[in-house]
């Protein structure tokens, strides 16, 4: 991987983690017990890779003895720490600058390692080359990732693609190739995981999980995806019809009020 497609993969997230912080979900519980379950115990230490504002990481404040996050981004680790800042009980989570595939830490010594809608953005083969290496014997690996967008009804996930599609098709137009971000198919995680020889069982599993909705939470959502953003900071304006569009479509389907929304996830496990 290229030291372009690393500084854009990073640098794709700066200066909108407030907006990304308050609209993204949260990481299930689900992903704790799922873990536990193919530990066998409670984890001594969780690192949680590419970990962003920490919503993948404080899920585990109950369940791990101690917990890195791990994000180069300073901007959304910043609001990480922030929020650890003004919580109580968290003094066992910490927060580390640094990247999947050089993780500070002694080898064999960490039972669990996730990657929340983040390893797509990891180049795999070194990633997993050093999970590998931290993980302890019988250690798990979790790369999870939801479904966009969520279940919201057809009209308004159609209106929901379309924005997206538009923004996708806006950055290949205006950000010159060597300034793109790169991300992996995240169809093709399982497959990678199997083939890297790093774990002795894998498999994937799929759960879904509920959160409570109003139409601005869900316009901000969709702003808070990386074409939409990126779009943003090219200084283009030719998005704004299709947000406009999709706030009008949100409106109409929450009616003024809050909904509880499906969110799909896929899960890819693999134990050491």
């Amino acid at each position: 991987m290229s030291d372009s497609y690393v500084k854009n993969n990073v640098e794709r997230f700066s200066g909108f983690e407030a907006c990304y912080d308050e609209n993204r979900p949260e990481a299930p519980r689900t992903v704790v017990e799922i873990a536990v379950q193919y530990l066998g115990r409670r984890p001594a230490l969780v690192m949680d890779l590419g970990c962003g504002t920490g919503l993948s990481t404080f899920v585990w404040k109950d369940d791990a003895d101690r917990i890195i996050g791990v994000e180069p981004n300073d901007d959304m680790r910043g609001r990480a720490e922030e929020k650890k800042a003004r919580a109580s009980g968290v003094g066992h989570i910490i927060f580390r600058k640094g990247y999947s595939n050089n993780l500070d830490v002694d080898s064999g010594t960490v039972d669990v390692i996730t990657c929340s809608q983040s390893f797509h953005w990891m180049e795999p083969e070194s990633t997993l080359r050093e999970a590998h290496r931290a993980l302890a014997d019988g250690g798990v690996f979790m790369a999870y990732d939801c479904d966009w967008p969520p279940v919201v009804g057809w009209p308004l996930e159609a209106a929901y693609e379309r924005l997206i599609a538009k923004a996708d098709a806006l950055v290949e137009k205006l950000a010159k190739p060597e300034d793109r971000a790169r991300k992996w198919n995240k169809e093709e995680h399982l497959k990678r995981m199997r083939a890297s020889g790093a774990f002795r069982f894998t498999r994937e599993i799929v759960f879904h999980h509920p959160e409570t909705f109003d139409a601005q939470r869900l316009v901000s959502l969709a702003i808070s995806q990386g074409g939409v953003q990126t779009v943003r900071k090219l200084g283009s304006d030719e998005l704004e019809p299709e947000i406009e569009a999709f706030r009008q479509a949100a409106e109409r389907y929450f009616g003024g009020g809050t909904r509880d929304v499906l969110f799909g996830y896929r899960l890819r496990l693999g134990v050491k």
